[in-house]
């Protein structure tokens, strides 16, 4: 099941990111000196854990492992922002994300759709970025109308990004629901970076007078991409056959393309379990989600001193000035 790999290392390889020092934040494709690079991707792709097909596929061309360890790390913080308020968080605990990945749950569903709209978005912005052998920037569509402008700039490469990553997850088989629910949520990860594809255009003449655009495609940034599955998270149909229909008495709308898919109800994640670590001493805010995330257990109030840049003004020429306020808040977590 190659998928259930890559969803494995986007958990496995951001833990040990987290547990370290670096920053969280998206880690650049060039990360490797220059003298070091050759063939220093190929340790990459077997930290991996590839199947034999991908890691093929990673070792043939560098900019791949890099872009494969982007899409990893984007896709891990987006999960867990989306779901910061919530009783499930996201973790990355080993043993509880290997427990959620062997279930149906509504969090399996997002997990599988992240994943490969990480990718396919990741691989996109790679080869427009030109740090891919195999691709470039995306070619000018078959367009009507382009004589008032002309297709230019270096648009994302969603076309060989979708044949890439269809290639590299594979074809699983059909013949079980599970399968089948899993290969749509893949689907929809992939449907909902297409549809967010934009045209961006520059204007070129005399004087601002645009008598000539240059055009070409862009993709959504990830925030917007994660914001949108969440939502589709929110409403994901609960399915009960090998046609994907709604189970009776359940949920009468017909699941459309771009729904999330499920075949099990989620745990309430409200204490430890194989599933997570509950909810005791989760952080919340009191007049938002201390109530749904604590469970109804109550939490605990604490007073601290926090200081903070206040007062910033903007001197010339080139810097900010900010004066330092020294303030009390106070920080609700869950009793246990």
């Amino acid at each position: 099941m190659p998928q259930l790999c890559l969803l494995c290392c986007l958990c496995s390889i951001s833990l040990k990111l987290f547990a370290s020092n670096e920053p969280l934040s998206i880690l650049p494709l060039n990360s490797l000196p220059e003298e070091n690079m050759g063939r220093a991707h190929y340790k990459l792709c077997d930290r991996l854990k590839l199947e034999k097909k991908q890691r093929r596929m990673c070792r043939r061309d560098p900019g791949v492992a890099e872009t494969l360890r982007e899409a990893i790390t984007m896709s891990a913080l987006e999960c867990q922002y989306q779901f910061r308020f919530e009783r499930w968080n996201c973790t990355l605990e080993g043993r509880h994300r290997a427990n959620i990945l062997k279930r149906g749950f509504k969090e399996t569903a997002f997990l599988y759709a992240i994943s490969s709209a990480g990718l396919t978005h990741a691989m996109a912005k790679a080869c427009s970025a030109g740090r891919m052998e195999r691709c470039t920037c995306d070619e000018a569509p078959d367009l009507e109308n382009r004589k008032a402008w002309q297709w230019g700039g270096c648009g994302d490469n969603l076309k060989y990004a979708n044949k890439f990553v269809k290639d590299f997850l594979g074809k699983r088989s059909n013949k079980d629901l599970r399968a089948r629910v899993d290969m749509h949520n893949t689907n929809v990860g992939m449907k909902v970076i297409k549809a967010g594809v934009e045209t961006t255009c520059k204007c070129h003449g005399v004087s601002g007078s645009c008598t000539v655009q240059t055009c070409w495609r862009q993709l959504l940034p990830f925030h917007e991409i994660g914001k949108q599955l969440k939502q589709r998270y929110e409403t994901s149909v609960k399915v009960g056959s090998s046609t994907n229909e709604p189970l009776p008495g359940l949920n009468d709308q017909i699941p459309r393309t771009m729904d999330l898919l499920h075949i099990e109800d989620s745990p309430s994640f409200c204490r430890p379990s194989k599933y997570s670590s509950g909810t005791a001493a989760r952080k919340c805010y009191k007049d938002k989600n201390c109530e749904a995330i604590c469970c109804g257990r109550g939490h605990n109030t604490q007073s601290r001193e926090v200081t903070r840049p206040c007062q910033c003004q903007v001197r010339w020429c080139c810097y900010v000035e900010c004066k330092q306020c020294t303030q009390r808040e106070e920080v609700y977590t869950c009793k246990g």
